[in-house]
């Protein structure tokens, strides 16, 4: 795929602005990990040498204003997370099975791979074939996305939010793993979240993209922590007031162009820090140090809490508790 495509100019300066070059080599084992976990989802060889080469690139910083942003094109897969039903649609309407790539048009729309190779978008009820080869599908994606002007939005969270909610009505407690470990409630949300004891998610995606974009080396205490809670989070739910929680996302991927925040940010807390992800709305970075120690912030910074586990319980804690009943 690196060595035969044929596309616009257009669309090689909008991907190589994104961060793509024809030599792009991303492992794709973490998004394979967790698509299995929350979906079932399984790779064939054409999903794998798209994400290789695309995985991770989000299409913001287009030409752009202070309000609006041209539509967003974010190779993410696990905007997929939880969303079999959705999927499984998808591969009927195409009489062939699709595997997640990511999402176009603000994240409303998805975007699904054959194991020919042809890429889909589905927008609502309508599924369409972007095109015969990848280098047609991304032309058009890029051409039409372009033209349409959106809204700006903070939300980072991927798709299946309202699952979370359905999922945490649904979750028993393990009430002796959580006297040993954390509150009961922090046990509950976890789980609605994503997490489960054991898990160990491999974080060879996150650690091979942040170290090319942002030159991140990860350290031994952020990779224990991401393997157990990478890509768990508590999504942003309307109204505010119906929120118990204040939403969280533990992406990575999600600090991909701000190392200079971030070196600041370590700066002033006078230790290197390792992304971790975002809360309230992308509002703000969680970030660890080498020791294990959880710091938050965006224009300064503060100590969050001194262990991975005392964080994981704080982001749990309700700060609206009346919202839980």
């Amino acid at each position: 795929m690196e060595n035969d495509l044929t596309w616009s100019p257009e669309t090689d300066g909008v991907l190589r602005r994104a961060g793509w070059r024809p030599d792009r080599a991303v492992p794709t084992d973490t998004w394979e990990w967790i698509l299995r976990e929350r979906g079932s989802f399984v790779p064939h060889e054409a999903a794998r040498r798209f994400l290789r080469a695309f995985g991770g690139l989000v299409t913001y910083g287009w030409p752009t204003d202070s309000v609006t942003t041209r539509s967003a094109i974010r190779f993410d897969p696990l905007q997929a997370e939880w969303e079999n039903e959705r999927y499984a649609w998808m591969s009927r309407q195409a009489g062939t099975p699709l595997y997640p790539v990511g999402s176009a048009d603000e994240g409303s729309s998805r975007l699904g791979i054959a194991e020919d190779g042809q890429l889909y978008i589905a927008a609502g009820n309508h599924l369409e074939l972007l095109g015969a080869t990848v280098d047609q599908a991304l032309d058009r994606l890029v051409t039409t996305q372009g033209a349409r002007t959106v809204p700006r939005t903070a939300d980072v969270s991927p798709g299946g939010g309202a699952a979370f909610w359905a999922r945490l009505d649904a979750v028993s407690p393990d009430d002796r793993a959580a006297e040993r470990r954390w509150p009961a409630l922090t046990d509950r949300v976890l789980r609605a979240g994503g997490w489960f004891p054991g898990r160990s998610v491999p974080v060879t995606t996150w650690e091979s993209i942040l170290l090319e974009t942002g030159e991140y080396e990860i350290h031994d205490a952020a990779r224990r922590f991401l393997a157990e809670f990478g890509q768990v989070g508590i999504p942003y739910r309307s109204p505010l007031n119906t929120m118990p929680w204040t939403d969280f996302r533990l992406d990575p991927l999600l600090a991909m162009w701000d190392a200079e925040i971030l070196d600041d940010l370590g700066e002033q807390a006078g230790t290197d820090l390792y992304p971790l992800g975002m809360v309230d709305r992308g509002n703000r970075y969680l970030a660890m140090a080498e020791d294990g120690a959880v710091y938050m912030g965006m224009d300064t910074v503060s100590l969050w809490a001194a262990t991975p586990d005392e964080a994981v319980e704080r982001l749990t804690r309700p700060v609206r508790p009346e919202a839980l009943h």
